[in-house]
């Protein structure tokens, strides 16, 4: 075992034939939204490399449980129970511990709680939709929820995203920043999806896929899903919405 205390400020090289192609005709949003000139690299500033700190008292007791944070006494979220767990670890396979993971997502029917969302499925009086949790010593994390639906949106005449939670990852330095999406094994929407369309690589799609997890379900309660999440690099989870890459 080594005394020295790890390099926070060396991160691998990037690969950009790993990430999507910023520009992706298929996915709309990315023809306005892609760079018109070559990328430039530059090195990491000391804001970059030193990040957040949390603690445990930012995190009440129902945060990591959508089924229950926003319901009313005695009733809880309508949908299919599920768990998901993991491991949040930097490009050399260490788990990153303490680091504040955010995650969001539409209701069981496929429907977000937001004012601009119209899809026609309703909104579950008794699901907010989002919740956070710390990675422990470890880099684990793990939170309760149920499993979201698909839903339409206006990129083609009958597009639809395939069931997936958005999550968000501080870190522990900026250059660590990850937002990503995580969708559900065997799901037959996920393969022609716009936007998983636009990743080159089938092992990079599989990244982002939770694998049922019999082992770590919860008998007459919840099945378990587990999804492990790797920061800044080449073999980085990919980035949601900077498809240039992280």
């Amino acid at each position: 075992m080594k005394n020295s205390k790890p390099t926070a400020t060396s991160y691998f090289t990037r690969d950009r034939a790993w990430h999507p192609k910023a520009y992706a005709p298929g996915y709309k949003s990315s023809v306005l939204r892609a760079p018109t000139r070559p990328l430039i690299a530059i090195g990491n500033s000391l804001s970059e490399t030193t990040g957040p700190a949390f603690g445990d008292d930012i995190i009440g007791p129902l945060d990591n449980d959508l089924t229950l944070n926003f319901a009313r006494p005695g009733e809880s979220a309508i949908g299919e129970r599920i768990l998901v767990h993991g491991r949040v670890l930097d490009e050399r396979g260490q788990p990153v511990p303490k680091v504040l993971l955010e995650f969001w997502q539409a209701n069981a029917g496929g429907r977000y709680r937001h004012k601009k969302d119209g899809y026609l499925a309703p909104l579950d009086p008794n699901f907010g939709g989002c919740g956070r949790t710390l990675t422990g010593d470890d880099g684990s994390y793990a939170f309760r929820t149920i499993r979201p639906g698909p839903y339409p949106w206006p990129n083609g005449p009958n597009d639809w995203r395939p069931a997936h939670i958005h999550i968000s990852v501080f870190g522990q330095a900026f250059a660590q920043r990850l937002i990503t999406q995580m969708y559900f094994e065997g799901d037959p929407l996920i393969p022609i999806c716009p936007i998983v369309r636009t990743i080159a690589d089938p092992a990079a799609i599989e990244q982002l896929t939770a694998r049922l997890d019999m082992n770590s379900s919860a008998p007459m309660d919840a099945l378990a899903y587990r999804f492990d999440i790797i920061l800044r690099g080449s073999r980085s989870t990919l980035f949601e919405n900077r498809p240039e890459g992280n």
